[in-house]
Formats: structure tokens, sequence, C-alpha cells
């Protein structure tokens, strides 16, 4: 039922979007014009100082190759072998080929100093300096850019009485490209000598003088941000402006003089950047300047610069900001209108987004659930939301994906324990029975001879330690998983330790017929290592070669490998790459390793079985009738030995019948022995790491 001075939803949704939007995008709109304008006004700050910059480089490369273009002609073979009365034609065919910039080209007769060919009249465009360069050159002497002469020449002192003629104040009014622009501004005029041969010697008759305008740009349109140019040299004389009135005048003449002092200062200090010009244009106008320096094209002397300008007006480099105003207005007028239309829309789309998010979470552990919760939302509220509801079905999803992969993983070990213990069932009877029933044939009197009943406990012997050892590595296996392996480290020589283990392995190797190709003799290794340990592995290792090898060699080497930072070995060989230690020692960026490789012939493991054969209990062939025996947990305690040791063991077979190569690696010349005892195995390895 309504009540007086209630008022409808929507109603009041709109008078208060209108009373807080309105304002919130007139202040929006003004930041964002300051903001546009600040934007515009360091773009074109920045491209005035790159402007200056380019147009410094270019006014430096211009004096360069004028330079050199002169040096070049002056010594041009033509000028010694035409007759005098050619010179004419040789210097218009040779103002062909120079520059455009070049405005004159002009040989003189350096004795009389008139002017003997020219491409602009006979008045000379520079007063030779008496005595500049030596009256004879030296043999193999060859000119450089210390030979050249040079002079400014003036505007107004190449127009004489012309310099009364009107030029317009602005930039805008001269083109680059005409004759009156480059009339407009200073020129450099170069001399260089010119030698020609008299009987043995190579006497200076002629100089070679050329005239070119500074490659400046005299205007700048509304919108360019590579502004006109200005050169001032460091004495504050303006060598070039739009206005050729201007050009001669010092700065401190001109109204902001204070400024163009700082530009030079900072300028001949090696800065560019830029600065704002407020009286430098006769109207008032503010300008906007970069600047930077190079060495003074007109004089030899040392630190002496020429500052080149990138100018512009400040309303030319902001000419965007008009076309932002009006996207501005069109804009503002646009949302107020959208902020209407979006009012009415409001009560529904407030309850929508709940409606999405109260579905899908009513409907997703059924099938009609959606794909994906609902997002992309206009409410950030709601958007928090559904991430949280995103992040709590991912949650119970990951938990659940991680329950089933622990229940696989859970139900795998437990079939290869099963596995075990049938194996190890059938590993620990077979040796048993052997004992009981030698023992038995002893004790009920069935020996012949003394010899027999020998024979007979030789086996029953051989049998209890083939089911120690079994016992043993159950053991081993047993106190790695605890966490209370321990060693006893020192120093040992490996070569000794692999001669003890290859010592008690050679009657099974000779009893098979295998060919056993042994290393040739090398000098001790040294690393630390618990021997016995170390020992057992050899031993695992060579029974596995011995045992799953019917017929050909078993191949034994012991090499040495340089390790560096990535952890690889510097070696060669396709054995090299699998040999990959598992951890470091200490901060070495390099240190020698020791890899010892037994290699046999046998009936090698399917690639994919490889990896496996590391894991506790697991063997290429799992079943309890396998041909060869074994219990599965030799490789494991060998893996876990040597990095125990710091050391790494690895594997590697070509396929099925294709053989196996084992790499068992360890560090070398540590330098302390010590025993150490912890539960855990990761902090064992830590501790010796720490310790070395």
């Amino acid at each position: 039922m309504v009540k007086l001075g209630q008022s409808s939803f929507r109603r009041i949704l709109l008078s208060r979007i209108l009373l807080l939007s309105v304002p919130v995008l007139l202040v929006g709109e003004y930041v964002t014009y300051r903001k546009a304008r600040s934007t515009l006004l360091e773009t074109a700050r920045l491209n005035l100082t790159e402007s200056a910059v380019r147009k410094a480089e270019t006014i430096e490369q211009w004096s360069k190759s004028l330079k050199s273009n002169l040096i070049g002609a002056s010594e041009n073979s033509m000028l010694q072998s035409v007759e005098p009365k050619d010179y004419q034609k040789f210097i218009a065919q040779l103002g062909q080929r120079l520059p455009a910039q070049v405005d004159c080209l002009q040989l003189t007769n350096v004795q009389t100093n008139q002017v003997i060919a020219s491409t602009c009249g006979q008045q000379p465009i520079q007063s030779l300096p008496p005595k500049f360069w030596p009256p004879v050159q030296q043999q193999q002497t060859l000119l450089d850019e210390k030979s050249v002469y040079i002079s400014l020449s003036w505007p107004l002192q190449r127009q004489g009485k012309a310099s009364s003629k009107k030029v317009a104040s602005g930039a805008e009014d001269f083109p680059d490209a005409s004759k009156e622009a480059r009339d407009s501004q200073v020129s450099l005029v170069l001399s260089a000598p010119v030698y020609t041969r008299r009987g043995n010697t190579r006497q200076l008759s002629y100089a070679l003088s050329l005239q070119s305008a500074l490659p400046v740009q005299t205007s700048a349109p509304k919108g360019s941000l590579a502004g006109y140019t200005v050169a001032i040299d460091q004495d504050g004389t303006i060598l070039a402006h739009p206005n050729i009135n201007r050009v001669g005048r010092n700065i401190d003449a001109e109204a902001d003089a204070d400024r163009l002092k700082s530009i030079l200062r900072r300028a001949m200090a090696g800065g560019q950047a830029f600065l704002h010009l407020f009286s430098f244009e006769r109207n008032g106008v503010e300008l906007l300047a970069g600047y930077a320096a190079i060495p003074s094209p007109s004089t030899r002397k040392e630190n002496s610069k020429w500052i080149i300008l990138a100018v512009s007006r400040l309303d030319y480099a902001l000419s965007g900001l008009e076309e932002i105003q009006q996207v501005l207005f069109n804009l503002i007028v646009g949302l107020v209108a959208a902020s209407i239309i979006a009012t009415l829309y409001l009560s529904r789309d407030l309850a929508r987004p709940l409606e999405k998010l109260r579905d899908y979470a009513q409907t997703v552990d059924t099938a009609e659930a959606p794909l994906a919760v609902p997002e992309n939302f206009q409410i950030r509220e709601f958007n928090q939301l559904s991430e949280a509801l995103n992040s709590m079905v991912q949650r119970l999803r990951s938990w659940a994906g991680e329950l089933e992969i622990a229940t696989k993983e859970a139900q795998v070990a437990n079939q290869l324990k099963n596995e075990f213990l049938g194996n190890i069932s059938h590993e620990l009877r077979t040796p048993l029975n052997g004992i009981i029933g030698f023992i038995q044939i002893v004790r009920d009197g069935y020996c012949d001879d003394r010899d027999e009943e020998m024979e007979f406990l030789q086996r029953a012997h051989d049998s209890s330690m083939q089911l120690l050892n079994i016992i043993n590595d159950i053991l081993d296996i047993a106190k790695i998983e605890s966490g209370t392996f321990s060693l006893m480290l020192e120093v040992v020589d490996i070569t000794q330790v692999l001669e003890d283990a290859i010592d008690l392995q050679a009657a099974q190797i000779e009893e098979k017929g295998l060919k056993l190709n042994l290393p040739p003799p090398h000098d001790p290794i040294i690393v630390h290592a618990d021997p016995e340990k170390l020992k057992q592995v050899f031993l695992n290792v060579l029974s596995n070669a011995v045992k799953f090898t019917e017929s050909g060699s078993i191949s034994i080497s012991v090499r040495l490998e340089a390790r560096t930072n990535s952890g690889s070995f510097n070696g060669s060989g396709p054995e090299n790459a699998l040999a990959q230690p598992s951890e470091r020692i200490g901060n070495n960026t390099q240190s020698d390793w020791v890899v010892v490789t037994i290699k046999d012939t046998g009936i090698g493991i399917d690639p994919e079985q490889q990896q496996k054969l590391f894991q506790p209990f697991v063997m290429a062939d799992g079943s309890t009738t396998r041909k060869f025996g074994g219990n599965g947990l030799g490789l494991a305690i060998s893996r876990r030995i040597m990095e125990s040791m710091i050391g790494s063991i690895t594997l590697h077979s070509a396929g099925v019948d294709q053989g196996t190569a084992v790499m068992i690696s360890l560090p070398v010349n540590q330098q302390s022995s010590f025993y150490f005892h912890s539960p855990d195995l990761a902090k064992e390895k830590e501790t010796f790491k720490s310790y070395e």
C-alpha cells in the first residue's frame, strides 16, 4: 500500500543518479581535458627536443659533407690536367655534381685574388687570408679539414642595399626550399687550397671556394611538431631565423634574453631539452623550443658550439585540443542521456545478476549446470561474488581431482606392494628352501664324503648370503623411506672401490661366458663417499648387468667431466647428456666430476619403463614368474645412496634388446671427511652442501 511521502524506486534512482552523475561527468570532462592537454604538451616537448637533435645532426653532417666535397674537389686531378681556359667548364661541371645546397662555387688566384672561374659572377664570395696555406705542398701530404678556411656570410651583407626589402616576421611566411629562404639565412663560405705541379714541386696556385646557406626549416605549419629552425652561436649571435632582420643580432637585444641565455648555458653543458619562450616573438605569442648543441662548423676553436633550436608556437603544438574539446562535449551529452536510459533498466539489471548466480549455485551439481559461472557483470560486487563462487567451485573440483589422483596412486602403490610381497616371498622362499634342503642332506648323512658335505654346506652358505642381501635391501629401503638412512663419508679412491666390486662379480661374469671390457689403468680419483655404500651401488649395477646379459659383453669406463653452472657436462658422447648430477657443490661455477659408465649388451629396457625402475618395488617385469628374478629394490636404493653423497645415477637404453648403460657420477676433490646421520635425507644433503 502506497503511503504519503514515499516515492517510486525508479524516480528516486533517477534523481540520485542525475544529481551524482552530472557533476561527476563535468569534473571528469575537465580532468580529461587537462590530462589530454598535458599529454599533448609533453609530446610536443619531446618531439621538439628530438627535432632539435635531428636538425643539429643535419647541420653537422651538412658541414662535414661540404668540407669533404671541397677537399675532394680541390685535389681533383682535372685541375692539374686542364688548361686554365677550361677552368670555367670544370667549375660548372663540378657545381652540377655537388649537393643542391651549394649556392656558389669559385676558383680564385691566390696571388692576385682574381676570380678565375665562378658559377655566381665575378664578385669574390670570400676574402682569402694571407699566408693561411703553405706556398709549397709537401710530398705525400693530403689535405684535411684543418686545411679548409671557413667564414660566415651574413644575408644583409650579401643583399647590400637590397636589405631594406621587407621581410615578414612570421615563420610561416618562408618556404624552406625557396631561394628567398636560403638568402635570408647565414651562409657558410669554405675555401680549400689548390696546388699545381711546377717542376718537381707542388705550389699553391688557386683557392677553391664554395658558399652554402644553412639547411634550416623556416616554417612551422599548424599541427607540426618539427618546428622552425633558429641557430645561435656560443656568443649569442643569431645565425638563422625566419625573420632576416633578426639574423646577426645578439640575444641580449631580445625581450626573452634571460631564457635564451639559459638555453645557451644548458646546451653548452651538453643538455638536450626544451624551454618555453614568452617574448621571443614580437606579438607576444608563447613559443615552445627544443634545443641541442653541435661543434661550431665555422671555427676551429675548442669547445666552440652552435645551439640549434626547434621552435613552434604553443597553440600550434596543442592544435589537437580543439578536436578533443568537441569529442568531450559530445561525450558528456551522450553520457547524460545514457544515464537516464540506464536508470530505467537498472531495477531489472540489479536483480538479474543475483538470479543468474542463484540459478548456477542451485544447479552446479546437476547435469543442467552451465559450463562456467556467470560473470562480466557491470557491478563490481556482483563480479566479486561471481569470482568467489567460481573460486570455491574450482577448489572443490580441484580437491575432487586430487582425491581421485591420490586414490589411484594409493591403488597403484597397493598393487606394487602386493606384487612386491609376491616377489619377495618367492625370493625369500627360494634360498630358504635351498638352505633347508642342503642342511637336511648333511644332517641325515646322505653325503658320500667330506668334500660333498662341504659342497652342500657352501651352497647353504651362499643361499643364506643371498637371503641376507635381500633382507639388507629391505632394511635399507625401509630406512630410506623412514629417513633414518646414514652414511660414513671419507676420502676414497673411486677406482679402487670399482675394482673391488668388479672382483666380487668376476666369477659370475666368467661363469656366464661374458666378455668384460675394463678401463685402462687410471690415476687415483679421490672422492668423498661411503666406500661400502658406493661398492653396494657398483655391485647392484654390475649384478643387473650380469643378470640381464645372456651373451655379449660388459664394458666399464671411467672419465672426468667438467660441470658448469647450467648443470651440464662439457663432454661428448651420447651418454654425456644423461649424466646430469642432481645437486651442486657450494657456489663453484665449475668443478670436476668422475663418471663411471657400466654398459652391457643385454635385454635392454623399454624407454617408457626406464624412469619407473628407480622407484621402490618396481621392475621392468613385475610378475613372480619372470625369468631373471630380483626384488626391484637395487636401483631405488642406489639412487638414494648417490643422492645422499651429492652424486647421481642415470640409466639409458635405446630399447628392448639394445643393451643398457648406467652412469654413476660423483664430484671429485672434496676437502673433508665426516660422518652424518639425520632423520631427513633432504636435511642431510643440505647439511653437506652448507659444510662444503
